[in-house]
């Protein structure tokens, strides 16, 4: 029996592995870029989007947020003609020159038409003043001045005109209404009324303005 010889097994080399091809390589290239773009347009279509959002919420609060401008008149009264009667003989003819103020707590300027303030005695008026049409500007004060001329001319006699004078003091009311827009960032505009309302009381004896409330 013939003698079987010994033969030592080796492992077979692998397959070698077919390069690509130049227009294989150039096709996944341009998949990958193509690729690439559109992850970048999402991205930028998505942060887009929530920039509109943030602008679109925060003008919506802004817009929801619009408050209505104060109107008052200023404590700095100066008196230009003071005669007043006497209890008995009850009569007043004043003049000074005082501010409206308007103030305006936006975020946006406020533009006023022109109106006319009255100033009233017991409900009767007793003068008037123009203030003109003007712009508070956002965040800020308009301050108009103005001179206003008040008498007892129109007063019936059953006002208690004299008893008042006999204390010492005059009380006047006074009341306007403004009617303007509030603009808001250059596009938006908010119709706002903005209403004064105020009761000054004088001294007769200092000649000079005891209090202002509005």
């Amino acid at each position: 029996m013939a003698e079987k010889t010994n033969q030592q097994a080796y492992p077979m080399a692998p397959a070698t592995k077919q390069p690509r091809s130049d227009e294989e390589s150039a096709t996944l290239t341009s998949e990958e870029l193509r690729r690439k773009k559109r992850i970048k347009l999402a991205i930028y279509i998505a942060a887009f989007a929530v920039f509109q959002t943030i602008v679109i919420l925060v003008f919506a609060l802004i817009v929801m947020r619009v408050k209505t401008p104060k109107v008052r008149l200023g404590t700095d009264v100066t008196f230009q003609n003071f005669s007043v009667g006497t209890q008995a003989s009850p009569s007043f003819d004043l003049s000074f020159t005082t501010q409206v103020r308007v103030k305006n707590t936006n975020f946006g300027p406020y533009k006023f038409d022109s109106t006319t303030a009255t100033f009233m005695y017991q409900g009767v008026s007793v003068g008037q003043v123009t203030i003109p049409k003007g712009k508070a500007g956002l965040q800020s004060t308009k301050k108009v001045g103005v001179t206003v001329n008040v008498n007892s001319n129109a007063l019936p006699s059953t006002t208690n005109l004299g008893s008042e004078l006999g204390g010492g003091v005059l009380t006047l009311n006074s009341d306007a209404k403004l009617s303007g827009k509030v603009e808001l960032m250059f596009v938006m505009k908010k119709k706002k009324s903005a209403e004064m309302n105020c009761s000054m009381t004088i001294d007769l004896s200092a000649k000079a303005v005891q209090s202002i409330i509005c």
